[in-house]
């Protein structure tokens, strides 16, 4: 008989790739936290963002004042609470808020930055934005929906509907109210990586309904590799 080959203690931690987030040089990050796998394309700009794990901004992205889930692919050029500017004051122009960078001893206008805190965005876990989309101040969008490219999101979006247009509306659901209830109570975004890891064949090769009666009976538990 073929003698086993010994396996290293760390064999299972080899199927993983390092998880500290990919951060482009060109990009600039105030106030940010990234999870796991996180990925920060060339000249994305974030300021005061959460990202979540495995989620991934394309180039030329920027979101100020954000929480983002996991699993969410952000296409380039994406604005992600696009600044309203003062519409009742005499001026829109920046001159009224940021004064400071035309003239000495002006202040910052604090009460704007307080009103775009105020009005932050959330977005779900598995959720794309497709290229040149725009999320406007306080909106919401659920979990695995879908934003079309070039959008302008101006209201809130359920979770899982097919998002497009200039305002957003909706275009469909991604998939029918039963299915899409399944795959919440799934939460398959807070999977161990093990569990991920064996999945991915069926998420491939699975029709949905199949990969839900597969999965949705099993208890993923983290273990020591993963953590």
């Amino acid at each position: 008989m073929p003698q086993e080959i010994p396996r290293p203690e760390n064999f299972e931690e080899l199927r993983f790739r390092p998880s500290e987030p990919r951060i482009a040089t060109t990009a600039e990050l105030k106030k940010t936290r990234l999870g796991r796998y996180a990925e920060i394309g060339p000249r994305v700009v974030l300021r005061e963002v959460e990202v979540g794990d495995f989620s991934y901004f394309e180039r030329g992205g920027e979101a100020v004042y954000t929480r983002i889930g996991k699993f969410c692919s952000i296409a380039a050029n994406v604005r992600i609470n696009a600044l309203a500017h003062p519409l009742e004051r005499l001026t829109t122009h920046k001159i009224s808020y940021r004064p400071n960078e035309y003239f000495r001893w002006l202040a910052v206008d604090q009460s704007v930055v307080e009103t775009r805190k105020a009005h932050a965005v959330t977005i779900g876990n598995d959720v794309w934005i497709g290229h040149g989309a725009i999320v406007m101040p306080g909106v919401s969008v659920g979990d695995g929906a879908v934003i079309g490219g070039g959008s302008v999101v101006t209201r809130d979006v359920a979770p899982y509907m097919i998002v497009a247009g200039v305002p957003a509306g909706p275009i469909r659901d991604r998939f029918p109210a039963p299915i899409a209830a399944r795959i919440a109570a799934l939460s398959w975004w807070d999977w161990p990586l093990e569990t991920l890891f064996d999945a991915v064949p069926d998420m491939q090769t699975l029709a949905i309904e199949a990969f839900l009666d597969k999965w949705e009976n099993q208890s993923p538990v983290p273990s020591a590799s993963a953590k």
